[in-house]
């Protein structure tokens, strides 16, 4: 409510599973009545207005960590995991959701919820798909509050990273070529994922696409601007502020952020 007040009228739905729910192949990911489709409810119910996007991944589901399903020698099974993206996208659009955005990084993804939404009745519910995103060091302080690193299992290979799906920090090239792909299997808008160690992927997809193009502030890059904050090392609000414009200087028209209230606050003060 507070948010919507100042402006912001976008949220993003990141639900924290209780542990018993969670299973190796994460079905609690569409149940109707699952914690994020409550949530989705609850936001359109109240504020109509409000466009809210999700979180299509099973990692928040997977009892392994994963985003996708983990077979026993430790692969991560592409098209098993696409058939539960689907059926997630799908439940969620029936709670309300305006746009789902697979995160997981399984490729044709976005085809095949763009067919799953179509066939369900939801040609109009929007895909941002996370077109680049980078196995990075800045999602430590999100996965720790969802539980949702990989984790080890007796008698089962759990790959201790995410680096066979999600891509090398290194590799340029190969987020253009993500984006192009998504971009074609019916995608809406791009995202880039961290966002400030990334303002050249920004910008690069930025110049070879129409779509818009969204830069995700992580949960590393906010935890460091608060920790230098909190020993006086910055001036948090210039900080904040100059970040969140580097993101839409080097081409994103959508920034995701743990900043978006108070940086609504401050440029509110500034008008």
């Amino acid at each position: 409510r507070a948010a919507r007040e100042l402006g912001v009228k976008s949220v993003v739905i990141f639900p924290k599973t209780p542990e018993e729910l969670k299973t190796p192949v994460g079905a609690e990911c569409f149940n109707p009545v699952g914690l994020a489709q409550r949530a989705i409810r609850k936001i359109k119910d109240a504020f109509p207005d409000v466009v809210v996007y999700t979180d299509v991944a099973l990692d928040p589901y997977n009892s392994l960590g994963h985003d996708g399903i983990v077979r026993s020698d430790g692969v991560i099974l592409n098209d098993e995991t696409v058939a539960l993206l689907c059926r997630q996208a799908v439940s969620q659009a029936e709670a309300g959701a305006d746009f789902v955005s697979p995160s997981d990084m399984m490729d044709g993804r976005v085809g095949a919820i763009r067919a799953a939404l179509d066939a369900a009745g939801f040609p109009h519910v929007g895909i941002m798909a996370y077109s680049a995103k980078y196995a990075s060091a800045f999602y430590g302080p999100f996965r720790d509050a969802l539980n949702s690193k990989p984790l080890a299992a007796a008698d089962w290979v759990v790959p201790a990273g995410k680096e066979t799906y999600q891509q090398n920090p290194a590799n340029w090239r190969e987020a253009l070529m993500e984006a192009r792909l998504d971009e074609e299997e019916g995608a809406d808008i791009l995202l880039v994922k961290p966002g400030m160690a990334y303002l050249d992927i920004i910008r690069a997809i930025h110049e070879q696409t129409d779509l818009p193009v969204a830069a995700y502030h992580t949960s590393g890059e906010y935890a460091m601007l608060k920790a230098a904050v909190m020993n006086g090392w910055l001036d948090e609000e210039a900080a904040v502020l100059e970040s969140l414009l580097c993101l839409r200087r080097a081409g994103a028209t959508v920034i995701l952020t743990y900043y978006a209230k108070q940086a609504a606050e401050w440029m509110k003060a500034r008008v």
